[in-house]
C-alpha cells in the first residue's frame, strides 16, 4: 500500500470549480494549483507567475518549467515537465495528461515494459497450471490427459439452453420495425413476363383453335350432307 501512495501513477487530482472553463490559455494556471500534487512549486513557472511575468520569458531561464505540449479542447491537455539548459535545449522529464479536468500522470516506458511482462508471465502461468491438473501419470500406463468432459457437456447443454429460450417482446418488435424500414426503403421488385415468351404462348394457343374449329367444319359437313336416295323394286307384269 505504501508503494501505491508513493507511486505517481496510482494517484490522480482534479479540481471542480476550475473544470467548466478549463481552456489552453488558463490549463497551465489550473496545473499550477497548490493543491495539485504533480506541480513543482520551485519551478520557473512559479517564479514568472510571482513575478508577473509573461510565458515567454521561459526560454530565457534556465532549471525545471512546464510547458502546454497538446491542446484538444475542450476535453484533453497535455502538459510536460522539462529541464531547460539553454534557449534550445531541453531534457524532458514527465508528462501529465488532463482528461475532463482529471489530471493522470502518463506512466514512463519502463512502467509499461514491466507492466506488459507481468501481464504475460501471469498469463503463462496460468495456462501451465491448468494444463498441469489434466496431466495424469501411472507407472504401466505412463502419462496421458484427462480433460474434464463432464463438464464441458454441462456447459454445453447450458449454451443450448440459452439458445433455445424464446425472445423477448422487446426484441420481436425491434426486428420487425427494422424489417418494415427496410422493406419501406427497398420495395420488392416483381419481374414482367417477356414479350418473346407471350409470342410463344399466343402460337401454342392459336393450333388448338384452329383444329376445333376444323372439327366443327367437319361436323357441319357431315351434317348438311344428305343421305342418298333408295332404291324402289321394280314391278313385273
Amino acid at each position: 500500500m505504501a508503494t501505491e501512495k508513493e507511486n505517481p501513477l496510482f494517484i490522480s487530482w482534479h479540481d471542480s470549480n476550475w473544470i467548466p472553463m478549463l481552456n489552453p490559455s488558463n490549463i497551465l494556471d489550473y496545473f499550477s494549483e497548490r493543491s495539485n500534487p504533480f506541480y513543482d512549486r520551485t519551478c520557473n513557472n512559479e517564479v514568472i507567475k510571482m513575478q508577473r511575468l509573461s510565458q515567454d520569458q521561459l526560454s530565457n531561464m534556465t532549471g525545471v518549467e512546464y510547458v502546454l505540449l497538446h491542446a484538444q479542447d475542450p476535453i484533453l491537455y497535455i502538459v510536460r515537465k522539462q529541464h531547460r539548459h539553454s534557449p534550445q535545449q531541453v531534457t524532458p522529464l514527465a508528462d501529465y495528461y488532463i482528461i475532463a479536468g482529471i489530471v493522470y500522470q502518463a506512466p514512463d516506458l519502463c512502467s509499461v515494459i514491466n507492466s506488459r511482462l507481468l501481464n504475460a508471465v501471469y498469463n503463462l502461468q496460468t495456462a501451465f497450471e491448468e494444463a498441469h491438473s489434466y496431466a495424469r501419470y501411472h507407472p504401466s500406463r505412463g502419462y496421458w490427459w484427462e480433460f474434464h468432459d463432464k463438464e464441458d457437456s454441462d456447459k454445453s447443454d447450458v449454451k443450448e439452453k440459452k439458445k433455445d429460450e424464446p425472445s423477448s417482446i422487446f426484441q420481436r418488435q425491434r426486428v420487425d420495425l427494422l424489417l418494415g424500414e427496410l422493406a419501406k426503403k427497398f420495395p420488392p421488385k416483381f419481374v414482367a413476363p417477356s414479350q418473346p415468351e407471350a409470342r410463344e404462348e399466343q402460337v401454342k394457343v392459336e393450333p388448338k383453335q384452329e383444329v376445333k374449329q376444323e372439327k366443327a367444319e367437319d361436323k357441319s359437313t357431315t351434317s348438311s350432307v344428305k343421305p342418298p336416295p333408295e332404291k324402289k323394286p321394280k314391278h313385273i307384269r
